[in-house]
């Protein structure tokens, strides 16, 4: 008789990682293999089922290890894994703009806000657990200052295109990415994540340029990156920059 896969369990701890409370998941399930992994809002353990305790709790010291390394190498990591920080009163720096923060918890099942000159309004849920309570502010957060400086953006945008490309913009948004400083799409419209707001004008000017040379080249080939240069000569001072004070550019 054919012995049925035995079905993944899971549980979770939390684990201290460059000061930080950080969820670890647990996951024992049908594999032979043992994997690290981080996930976005947890370390990710999966284990085969037929480890004993003792062998678990090798594998978890040696998860410590290598979360500590991780976050040592991997700056951006803290910032996923950081607490709610932001109480009422106070101030949020964006470039040369600051922003007030008015915060308020209520008993409703989702968050509010709203953008009233530099005056943020948020109307939290008391029901959501501090770490996601974390991201879905900086969201909030985001698509506020977003409002914001959306139309400076925009006509930065066509300022250097009309300089330097001339090339068809159908669109121009502004939203919270952490995975990339902007894209731009077949359909010939340009994406900007809010978290460029927080870096040096030539540093926005580069990635607003990366993205409108996509216009014309749309990949990163030998062709992209000699017409990038024509354009913006010191662009790789500005991609150091961002490799070393990207993780500093976050809501």
């Amino acid at each position: 008789m054919l012995r049925k896969p035995a079905k993944s369990r899971s549980r979770q701890l939390i684990f201290k990682v460059d000061n930080l409370d950080v969820p670890v998941k647990i996951v024992r399930e049908n594999r032979r293999s043992i994997r690290f992994a981080v996930g976005k809002s947890a370390l990710l353990v999966r284990l085969p089922h037929f480890l004993s305790q003792q062998e678990e709790d090798q594998h978890m010291e040696r998860l410590q290890d290598w979360a500590d390394v991780q976050f040592k190498r991997l700056p951006a990591l803290r910032e996923r894994f950081q607490p709610f920080r932001y109480k009422d009163g106070d101030s949020l720096v964006v470039g040369d703009r600051t922003f007030f923060l008015h915060i308020s918890f209520e008993d409703r099942p989702s968050h509010k806000a709203s953008l009233r000159g530099r005056d943020i309004f948020l109307s939290l849920s008391r029901e959501e657990h501090p770490l996601s309570l974390a991201k879905a502010v900086r969201k909030l957060l985001s698509r506020m200052v977003a409002a914001h400086f959306l139309p400076e953006i925009k006509r930065r945008v066509f300022e250097l295109n009309a300089l330097y490309f001339q090339q068809t913009v159908k669109r121009v948004s502004l939203k919270y990415n952490s995975s990339n400083w902007g894209s731009c799409s077949a359909g010939r419209n340009i994406n900007l994540s809010t978290r460029l707001l927080f870096a040096p004008p030539e540093v926005k000017d580069y990635i607003i340029i990366h993205e409108l040379a996509h216009l014309v080249e749309l990949n990163h080939s030998d062709r992209y990156w000699k017409l990038v240069s024509e354009v913006m000569p010191e662009y790789e001072e500005w991609e150091k920059w961002l490799r070393k004070n990207g993780h500093l550019c976050e809501f």
